[in-house]
């Protein structure tokens, strides 16, 4: 081999080892996170303020999205960011249903940002979610479907100062349901009596059909999702709601912490 093809030769292997590298973190990351069910998850808003001890204004006084999450991964393909004009025509449910509770930003998209970019390009392993048009197209279908508002208002379950049974605010929507939802509870704090509602999450399989929510491989991590960004402070998170008595706080405007 000559001594200029040799140079070119290895020039051309250093190239693709180079790249090799800068890529690697991006097919690792789409091919290393497997999951195998989704979580719909519901929050509620004053819950969320108090979790994040920040002073929200107005916040909603009903359940809005928190996300919809695949259950064992994030982040699986980083070089896809998040574009706002994909979702353009969805803005007026998405700023209704899906609001930064916390972040009082022109449009918001920040949050959205952060769910696509931690959650939805994992979800977009299933060709129903491949896009961010049909993941947060989907997201909004699911919160319709479920309704989760106006059945426990149907059911009797409205935020009140007295207490709730866990058991029987998951058994409840179970008879509406079918299936077992996950609630997500911030634990008392020193001066407080009881844990306080903050998610009710319900579970699909990948064929998008509702399922029950009581696999143990749901793990807490992403379950305790960031909220908004990673770098947002919180109290204390989120975590299973023990069996026993739990609080579901009247919105805001009605009640101070």
């Amino acid at each position: 081999m000559k001594p200029e093809t040799s140079h070119m030769f290895i020039l051309g292997s250093l190239c693709l080892a180079f790249y090799c590298l800068c890529t690697a973190d991006k097919f690792c990351n789409r091919g290393n996170h497997e999951w195998k069910k989704l979580l719909m998850v519901h929050h509620w808003p004053t819950t969320v303020c108090k979790e994040i001890e920040n002073d929200c204004r107005d916040p909603p006084d009903y359940w809005t999205i928190h996300g919809l999450w695949p259950d064992k991964a994030s982040e699986c393909n980083r070089s896809w960011h998040f574009n706002l004009d994909e979702i353009k025509d969805l803005l007026p449910d998405m700023k209704h249903f899906w609001p930064d509770v916390i972040h009082p930003s022109p449009n918001r998209s920040q949050f959205w940002k952060h769910e696509w970019e931690k959650h939805g390009t994992c979800a977009a392993q299933l060709d129903s979610l491949n896009s961010q048009k049909k993941y947060f197209s989907k997201c909004l279908d699911f919160y319709k479907d479920i309704d989760l508002n106006s059945i426990l208002l149907k059911l009797g379950i409205e935020p009140a100062i007295s207490y709730y049974q866990v058991e029987d605010i998951k058994n409840a929507l179970a008879s509406v349901y079918g299936v077992i939802p996950k609630m997500q509870c911030l634990p008392p704090e020193e001066e407080e009596e009881v844990q306080t509602l903050g998610q009710i999450e319900f579970c699909f399989t990948k064929d998008l059909q509702l399922c029950n929510c009581t696999d143990p491989e749901v793990h807490a991590p992403f379950l305790q999702d960031a909220l908004l960004t990673d770098e947002t402070p919180m109290s204390h998170g989120l975590s299973v709601c023990e069996n026993g008595p739990v609080f579901y706080p009247p919105p805001e405007k009605t009640y101070n912490w």
